[in-house]
């Protein structure tokens, strides 16, 4: 196993596990609304990542950047599908959803892997084929249960597996092009901002000391874990990023169970079991691959 590929699982990993925990976190914000979470998620990140930057001194690449318009199109792009998740998300724990949230990070992997075959020409094992259909099998049981349109676990599910795709494809590094996509955000969250405290009624007018502590510790939050989330994803196949997405909505389905008690059928333990047992198939499969002895020299 290389280095590169130790660093991308282990920062991928990480990232997966922080959003798994976040509902804890976002449910401490449940007087703010899911707009007012977001513009101030994406004004403290940017301010923390300018500052890492400043550190670092390196802001060179800003320059560049301005004879490259399609790179700014494709990092817009990018930041839309980036605020599109927020605020999804941000609604559904807010609101008891944290199952349907846990359900659309069930459904990403699926996604990451049907585009890393389409657009990447990535080329799963027969096994890891075999993973997938039996978590689409897990997915499908699922959705029928509820018996709607599970549009919440839909456009997080896409939202971010399209994002997963232009950050791996992107020219930036993490820590930059996460820099930019906030900075695209940061004048429309400013703005809201602004509307809400002459408004009278935003977190920065009416909210008290620990609501205004919370708000601003997410920028911090958001922005380490995507940077990690960016750093693996660069670094392994996206097939191997999508095996590792099962630790987010794993630990959010547990959260959702046991700890904020959201009603959960019986019968749904059983798409939930399609998933676990696909996510047992490919991880074997993808531990015997890499380790498994190099054939002998004829």
């Amino acid at each position: 196993m290389n280095s590169s590929y130790s660093k991308g699982v282990l920062s991928a990993a990480l990232a997966y596990a922080c959003w798994g925990l976040f509902p804890l976190f976002f449910k401490l914000l449940g007087h703010v609304s899911p707009a007012e979470v977001v513009a101030h998620r994406t004004v403290w990140s940017l301010l923390f990542v300018l500052l890492v930057l400043a550190v670092m001194k390196r802001f060179a690449w800003m320059r560049d950047l301005l004879g490259k318009p399609r790179v700014l199109a494709a990092f817009a792009l990018s930041a839309l599908l980036l605020a599109c998740n927020w605020l999804v998300y941000v609604w559904a724990v807010q609101n008891d959803h944290v199952l349907d949230a846990s359900l659309g990070y069930f459904i990403n992997p699926l996604v990451n892997v049907a585009l890393g075959f389409l657009v990447l020409h990535e080329r799963p094992r027969k096994l890891q084929w075999l993973a997938v259909g039996l978590a689409a099998a897990g997915v499908l049981w699922l959705t029928l249960q509820a018996g709607r349109l599970p549009w919440v676990a839909l456009v997080l599910a896409f939202s971010f597996g399209f994002y997963g795709l232009l950050r791996k494809i992107a020219p930036l590094g993490a820590l930059e092009g996460l820099t930019l996509e906030t900075l695209i955000l940061t004048p429309v969250a400013i703005a809201a901002l602004a509307w809400w405290s002459w408004q009278g009624h935003g977190a920065l007018v009416a909210g008290d000391g620990a609501t205004l502590a919370l708000l601003l510790l997410a920028g911090p939050l958001t922005a380490v874990t995507l940077l990690l989330f960016a750093s693996g994803a660069r670094r392994i196949p996206m097939t191997t990023l999508g095996l590792l997405q099962y630790i987010a909505p794993t630990l959010q389905f547990g959260l959702g169970v046991w700890i904020f008690h959201e009603p959960f059928q019986p019968a749904r333990l059983i798409g939930f079991a399609l998933i676990w047992l696909a996510l047992a198939v490919y991880s074997l499969e993808s531990l015997w691959t890499r380790w498994r002895p190099a054939p002998l020299p004829a």
